[in-house]
């Protein structure tokens, strides 16, 4: 079984962004009736004809347990998701290999009201949500090429998420 760890900016580093207003600069705009929190994250775009685009993404829960048999990448450009539901999702990123393929899994759960922001080439599970749906907005990259590799892990490297186990422990706190 995989263990999850809260994520922080520092834990999440090697992988990405983590995107959240707690701690980040702010000032206030639009006469004082909006406080923009400033640059939670840049988007990395890897071709000249690149664009940033905003999706929204409306995810189902997958079936438990979950098993994370595959992962896969943006070589092209980073992405971001957004959480709109004030729902925590977890976040499985794998470390890379010399080869650059992926190896050691990490697990993550949000609080709710952070979103990441994948580095460019990072190694990542598709998303995971605690509730049985949930909306999400993602920045990403538009553009020629291919920008999603997506590979089997080897079996030595596959494991499961328990989801009902993290549902309770989420509900018994909240």
């Amino acid at each position: 079984m995989l263990p999850v760890q809260p994520l922080t900016k520092e834990a999440f580093a090697p992988f990405g962004e983590v995107i959240e207003c707690q701690g980040a600069e702010n000032f206030a705009i639009n006469k004082g009736f909006t406080q923009r929190y400033h640059k939670l994250a840049s988007v990395a775009l890897g071709q000249p004809d690149d664009a940033a685009i905003i999706n929204v993404f409306r995810s189902q829960r997958w079936p438990h347990p979950v098993a994370l048999t595959m992962v896969e990448q943006h070589p092209q450009g980073s992405q971001a998701f957004i959480p709109l539901d004030k729902q925590p999702f977890l976040v499985v990123v794998a470390d890379k290999d010399t080869t650059g393929q992926p190896d050691k899994l990490q697990a993550f759960v949000t609080n709710g009201e952070q979103g990441v922001n994948y580095a460019l080439g990072v190694w990542h599970h598709p998303l995971l949500i605690l509730a049985k749906q949930q909306n999400f907005i993602v920045v990403d990259r538009s553009g020629s090429g291919n920008n999603l590799l997506e590979v089997d892990l080897p079996a030595s490297k596959q494991t499961t998420l328990d989801i009902n186990a993290l549902v309770a422990q989420y509900l018994e706190t909240n």
